[in-house]
C-alpha cells in the first residue's frame, strides 16, 4: 500500500490534493491552512496542523512526497527537508506563486519532478488558442453554440463500442458548450460485448425509430459515419450540423462543422482529443468507453493505429476503470453467434486465401462480424467474408489481414451496384436486397440460400481475382492508383 506525504495545500494546487484523498493508501497532508475540505473523516487520510516545512510533524515513512504551497521559500524548505527524511520517496514539488529562477534551480537539486504553474498556465494557454487542434476545437465549440435547442447525437445503425462512445464523449463537449445533447441510434445493440459495454457501465443512451419527430431537436450530429440515411435511419435531406468520423467518405460531406481524419484509427480517438485540449476530464464510464472504443477499431493496435490513438488511450488509462473494461472484454457468447459461427466454418468456400460463406438466415446480424474475425485467424487464410440475410436484405461483413487487396474497395465493386457497400481496406461489410436478386419470396429456405451464394459469392470471388490481377501486373512495372471514396459502414 503505498504512503503518500502532502506538505502545504496551496490555492492552485488544492484540487490534485483533493483527488489524492479519493486514492486507496495512507495519506498524511501537513498544513496550517486550506485543509478544511479534507477533514472529512475518510479512511487512510490524516490531516497534521502545522507549517509543511516542519519535520517534527511528518510521519515515519512515505513512499511518495508532494510540496504544494503557495509560498516558494516555505516549498523549497519544505522540498529539502523531505529529501532528507525520505531519502528513496518520488519527490514532487510545486513551486509556488511567482517563483524565481533561483527558487527553481535549488528545487531542481532535491526534486523528481516539478509543477511551475506558470508553465501549466501558459501551455495550456497554448493548447486553446495555438495550432491546428485547437482551431478544430475552436470550431466545434462555434458550431455548437450556433444551435438553438436540444443536440441529437446520430450513431451508425446498430451501433459498436466505437460509435457509442463517440457520441457519449460529443454529448460531454455539448454540455461543456452549454448545449444539453443525446446520444441517440437505430437498430439493436445485440453484439455481446457492445450489450456488456451499454449494461455495466450503465450508458443512457435514446433508442429512435421511424417514428420519431426530429423536429424536437434544434440540431444534428453525426459520429462515426459521415451522411444522412447511410447506415443509418435518419432521412436523406437532414441537415446536419456537426460530422465527426475516421472513415473516409464516398461523397462531400455537408454540415457546419466536419472533422474527418482517415489516418486515425478510432472515432474515439478524436473525441478523446477534444475532452482533453477543452480541460475535460472524462467520467470514469466514459473513459472507460472512450477507451473500449480505441480497443475494438484497431483491434487491440493492431489494425490502422496511429500514434495519435496511442496516445490518446495512455491518456484516457488515468481515468478509466480496468476492471470493468475486462469485464466488458470477457462477455459471454450468444447461442445466436455460436450458431451462425458454426454454420460458417461448416458452409466456408476456400478459394486461394480467401474465404466466403453462407450463412442463411440470422437473427443476430452483429454474429457476422464475429464470425468473420474468428474465420480469418484459419491457417492460410487472409480474407474472410461472412453473408446472412434478414427482414428482407442479405448482409455482408468482411475482414482481411496482411494482403494488398483493399477489402471495403472490393466489396464496393462486387456489391456496390445491386447495394450498398464500402469500408476499410481490411475491415467493410455491405447490404443487398434479397429483391434485387430475382423471385425469392415463393422460393425454399435451401433454393433462397444457394440463390444468395451464387450472386454474393459469385461477385466477390470474380472481383477479387480480377483485383489479384491488377496487382500482379502493376508489381510488372506499372504504377496503379486505386482511388477509394467510398462510405463506411460498421458491423
Amino acid at each position: 500500500m503505498q504512503r503518500r506525504l502532502v506538505l502545504g495545500c496551496g490555492s492552485d494546487a488544492r484540487g490534485a490534493v483533493e483527488r489524492l484523498t479519493e486514492w486507496p493508501g495512507d495519506l498524511t497532508v501537513v498544513a496550517e491552512n486550506g485543509v478544511e475540505s479534507l477533514q472529512t473523516g475518510r479512511s487512510g487520510v490524516t490531516v497534521e496542523r502545522a507549517a509543511p516545512d516542519d519535520p517534527a510533524a511528518y510521519p515515519p515513512n512515505a513512499d511518495l512526497v508532494f510540496v504544494a504551497g503557495d509560498d516558494p521559500e516555505t516549498n523549497t524548505d519544505a522540498a529539502a527537508r523531505a529529501r532528507a527524511q525520505y531519502p528513496a520517496a518520488t519527490l514532487v514539488v510545486y513551486l509556488g506563486i511567482d517563483a524565481d529562477e533561483t527558487t527553481r534551480a535549488t528545487v531542481n537539486q532535491v526534486a523528481d519532478r516539478l509543477v511551475d504553474g506558470r508553465r501549466v498556465v501558459a501551455d495550456r494557454v497554448r493548447d486553446l488558442t495555438v495550432g491546428l487542434g485547437a482551431n478544430r476545437l475552436q470550431r466545434l465549440f462555434a458550431a455548437l453554440r450556433r444551435i438553438d435547442g436540444r443536440l441529437a447525437v446520430v450513431m451508425h445503425d446498430n451501433p459498436d463500442p466505437d460509435a457509442i462512445a463517440s457520441a457519449l464523449a460529443l454529448s460531454r463537449v455539448a454540455a461543456a458548450a452549454g448545449v444539453s445533447a443525446d446520444p441517440c441510434y437505430f437498430g439493436d445493440i445485440s453484439h455481446q460485448e457492445n450489450r456488456a459495454l451499454v449494461n455495466l457501465l450503465d450508458l443512457d443512451l435514446i433508442e429512435l425509430d421511424s417514428e420519431t419527430d426530429l423536429e424536437a431537436y434544434g440540431g444534428v450530429a453525426l459520429v462515426d459515419h459521415s451522411r444522412p440515411g447511410v447506415n443509418d435511419g435518419l432521412p436523406e435531406d437532414t441537415q446536419i450540423d456537426i460530422v465527426v468520423d475516421h472513415h473516409p467518405p464516398r461523397a462531400p460531406v455537408e454540415a457546419h462543422f466536419v472533422d474527418l481524419r482517415r489516418d486515425i484509427g478510432a472515432t474515439s480517438t478524436l473525441l478523446a482529443e477534444y475532452l482533453r485540449r477543452a480541460g475535460i476530464d472524462p467520467e470514469e464510464s466514459l473513459a472507460t468507453a472512450l477507451l473500449f472504443g480505441i480497443r475494438i477499431d484497431t483491434n487491440d493496435f493492431a489494425r490502422e493505429v496511429s500514434a495519435t490513438d496511442f496516445e490518446a488511450a495512455a491518456w484516457l488509462l488515468t481515468h478509466a476503470d480496468l476492471s470493468a473494461l475486462d469485464r466488458v472484454e470477457s462477455p459471454s457468447m450468444t447461442s445466436a453467434v455460436l450458431e451462425t459461427l458454426a454454420r460458417a466454418i461448416r458452409d466456408r468456400d476456400v478459394r486461394g486465401d480467401a474465404l466466403a460463406t453462407n450463412v442463411g438466415s440470422i437473427s443476430d446480424r452483429d454474429a457476422l462480424a464475429q464470425a468473420a474475425d474468428r474465420l480469418l485467424n484459419m491457417e492460410g487464410i487472409r480474407i474472410a467474408v461472412v453473408y446472412g440475410f434478414k427482414d428482407g436484405t442479405v448482409y455482408v461483413s468482411g475482414r482481411a489481414r496482411g494482403t494488398d487487396v483493399d477489402l471495403g474497395e472490393t466489396l464496393r465493386d462486387a456489391l456496390g451496384a445491386i447495394g450498398s457497400a464500402g469500408g476499410h481496406a481490411d475491415m467493410a461489410g455491405a447490404q443487398v436486397p434479397l429483391g434485387i436478386l430475382g423471385e425469392t419470396e415463393d422460393e425454399s429456405p435451401a433454393e433462397l440460400s444457394a440463390i444468395v451464394t451464387e450472386v454474393i459469392a459469385g461477385r466477390i470471388f470474380e472481383t477479387l481475382e480480377d483485383a489479384t490481377t491488377l496487382l500482379d501486373v502493376g508489381s510488372e512495372g506499372t504504377d496503379w492508383v486505386f482511388e477509394s471514396p467510398f462510405d463506411s459502414f460498421e458491423e
